[in-house]
């Protein structure tokens, strides 16, 4: 009977996998469930499982919570990730924001629309979303026409109640909302530097971290990092020994633009080290809810004892881009950013700040998370069969757990701003590699989002970066 069992959940097992193999099943399917497979087959649900778990064990297939399991296996596999970036330690020797500015314009033009950093608004709850304003003019004080004094109390319960999932203990009254995470970073950065100060951050690292650090008149020192671990821990530990760094600002979870993720070790050990040579650390944590394992990451403020973490995020990524709804536990230094708050922007917006508070009053955020982390992991999944299939054999990219960014690194004979040029002639818009660092490095890689709704065009267009990126 053992052996009959055994031999049952083998056959299934290798009669999936040929299935896989041979692309009938594809990259990114999801597979009949246990229960159907049982009714299907005539088998037990242990023998389901146990097939499932076999296909499991031979990076087949892949279980996804609360939603069932996906293929994952992808014939032409790539000889390797993108390694550890090795910044460049030099002064910048040209300026990209021309390149920025051109990318960002063109981004609006282009029909396929692979350089944005958001998801899709047909991913988002556009209609529960309005019935929330419509309820916020109703609910507020002269229907939110005067200014949110205080930050909206709703907003704060609700983002301090979420930092239990991630290990925090938060207050309603160590929230500080703001316009947006950037500009929760702005004031922490205007808090806490003076022109001239150094910053250390990661790289490759989201432009607009290094733009506004460069207005504000700081340098920038960009650490090695790598694209499943983030920030390389020794080079943050030699720079902050050299005691030249003013402050830290990392994107802990699914970093833009490669997607890194630091393990809870990493994030334990950095704090350990800001509170050892009292430097702040800025955490932008703006992707931590779409993971897609089955719990979110800690972040950095999970493992700070002394309040030397200030944690930013924003909504602009799960709910709307446009609300412009963001936060920062600035801890011990609350008074500070209180202050620069006030001078530089007041108050924020009293309507979106009300609706986003009274969506998270229920389980309607939750839901709409648990649908969004689905889509976006299906969409990964077949972006990277994609990238298999119609790009060059030499060609690595990234593999992120979570987020929306895939980092791709062409051969060194590849500029990406010139792949750009080419690619949005046919509407095809990308983050060419060298946006994402003050010194003149990664113009062989660029950045695209997965976050878009999968289809016969995206795929499309995949094919024509993969031909034009040929050498």
């Amino acid at each position: 009977m053992k052996e009959r069992k055994e031999l049952l959940y083998l056959q299934i097992a290798n009669t999936i996998e040929q299935q896989i193999k041979n692309e009938i099943l594809k990259v990114g399917d999801k597979l009949p469930s246990l229960r159907t497979i049982s009714n299907e087959k005539g088998v037990s649900l242990s023998t389901a499982s146990q097939s499932y778990f076999e296909l499991e064990s031979r990076g087949l297939i892949e279980s996804r919570p609360q939603s069932g399991y996906y293929v994952s296996y992808t014939h032409k596999r790539f000889r390797s990730m993108p390694g550890t970036s090795q910044p460049i330690i030099a002064k910048a020797e040209e300026d990209v924001e021309d390149l920025i500015a051109t990318v960002t314009n063109n981004s609006r033009k282009a029909h396929i629309m692979l350089s944005t950093g958001v998801p899709s608004s047909a991913l988002l709850p556009i209609a529960k979303l309005n019935k929330a304003i419509v309820n916020a003019t109703r609910s507020l004080p002269d229907s939110g026409i005067d200014y949110e004094r205080f930050g909206n109390q709703k907003l704060k319960k609700q983002i301090a109640l979420r930092s239990l999932l991630w290990g925090g203990s938060l207050s309603e009254e160590d929230i500080i909302p703001t316009s947006g995470c950037m500009n929760a970073l702005s004031f922490c950065m205007l808090s806490l530097t003076q022109k001239g100060d150094t910053i250390a951050v990661e790289s490759p690292v989201y432009f607009g971290i290094l733009q506004l650090a460069k207005n504000i008149g700081l340098k920038v020192l960009e650490l090695p990092t790598n694209p499943v671990n983030g920030i390389e821990v020794d080079a943050l530990k030699k720079a902050l020994e050299r005691k030249k760094v003013k402050l830290c600002l990392l994107v802990s979870n699914f970093s833009n633009p490669i997607g890194s993720c630091m393990p809870d070790e990493h994030k334990k050990a950095v704090v350990e080290l800001m509170e050892h040579h009292n430097v702040p650390l800025i955490e932008d944590d703006l992707f931590a809810e779409l993971y897609f394992g089955p719990h979110r990451p800690t972040s950095c403020k999970t493992y700070d004892e002394s309040g030397i973490v200030l944690w930013c995020g924003s909504f602009s990524k799960t709910l709307s881009p446009g609300y412009r709804v963001g936060w920062v536990a600035p801890g011990k230094f609350k008074k500070e950013v209180e202050r620069t708050k006030l001078y530089h922007s007041l108050y924020c917006n009293s309507i979106t700040h009300e609706a986003v508070g009274s969506f998270l009053e229920n389980d309607r955020y939750e839901n709409h998370l648990r649908k969004l982390r689905q889509t976006l992991y299906k969409n990964s999944l077949q972006f990277l069969r994609s990238i298999s299939e119609y790009f060059p054999d030499d060609t690595k990219v990234t593999r992120p757990k979570g987020g929306l960014h895939l980092w791709i690194e062409l051969n060194k004979k590849v500029n990406t701003v010139e792949l750009y040029n080419k690619a949005i002639q046919q509407n095809i818009g990308i983050a060419p590699g060298r946006m994402y660092s003050l010194q003149n490095q990664y113009n062989n890689c660029f950045k695209i989002n997965s976050g878009l709704i999968w289809d016969n065009k995206i795929e499309h267009a995949l094919k024509e970066l993969g031909r034009l990126a040929t050498p």
